[in-house]
């Protein structure tokens, strides 16, 4: 591999090459955990749909989501008709403009479980948990979170079924201190809708409570939690063990 190709491999952009018929000829590492959450003939439309109406290259500033990906434009690129080439840009998920989490080595699932079964006593909601089991120990400010957590679940109070989902953060990482630290998240979210809840501006929160949305926000503020506040809630953990 070139130096030249070992820029296109780790770029933390998804670049797909596709042949006239929609097969991959080539595609980099973030490319292939894209096609985790899109199939490539999603990826060959989009590259035919943006592509230029002659030869050469177009950049097209589109808002797309597939899964956990968020982009904010696209490049589409061809010189020929046997073969066109994609690159997706990755919006920032989150601002990373916090101090380094303090709190003690802590079960992140023993506390998700915990507020889960205080949120489920006289209840009618279903809770929904898709956990990966893979989470070490993190050092955690336990208080913090539990009341978080709990803010965030009462915001989803008036849904018949609310999920709850752990997962790695892939290739993504944020720096303390000059050292690199892995991040996962928690996901919360409803499976139905009240369309009685009004919108914040910006924002699509049709299933969730505008002034208990409020309250999180203040508390929030006071933390070293990141959380993303959208028609699901996250938050953003850095994994830091030690």
């Amino acid at each position: 591999m070139t130096f030249e190709q070992q820029w296109i491999e780790y770029d933390y952009n998804p670049f797909v090459l596709f042949n006239s018929d929609g097969k991959v000829i080539s595609l980099n590492s973030e490319a292939q955990f894209l096609l985790g959450a899109i199939t490539t003939n999603e990826l060959f439309n989009l590259a035919t749909t943006y592509a230029n109406l002659s030869f050469g290259f177009k950049t097209t500033f589109i808002e797309l989501e597939f899964g956990r990906y968020k982009f904010f434009a696209l490049t589409v690129g061809y010189e020929n008709d046997d073969e066109i080439g994609i690159k997706l840009y990755q919006a920032p998920s989150f601002k990373l403009n916090k101090p380094k989490p303090i709190g003690e080595l802590t079960n992140i699932y023993t506390l998700v479980d915990l507020c889960i079964s205080t949120n489920s006593i006289n209840s009618n909601i279903s809770f929904i948990k898709d956990f990966d089991p893979t989470i070490p120990e993190i050092i955690i400010d336990s208080n913090n979170f539990i009341k978080i957590l709990n803010y965030i679940y009462d915001c989803f109070i008036e849904n018949k079924k609310i999920q709850t989902k752990i997962f790695y953060r892939v290739g993504e990482h944020i720096k303390f201190e000059d050292k690199k630290y892995s991040i996962f998240s928690i996901e919360v979210s409803a499976e139905n809708i009240n369309k009685e809840n009004i919108n914040k501006e910006n924002i699509n929160k049709e299933n969730i409570n505008k002034e208990k949305i409020s309250k999180l926000e203040i508390f929030t503020a006071n933390t070293s939690f990141y959380v993303d506040i959208k028609k699901k809630i996250t938050i953003n953990i850095p994994m830091i063990t030690s």
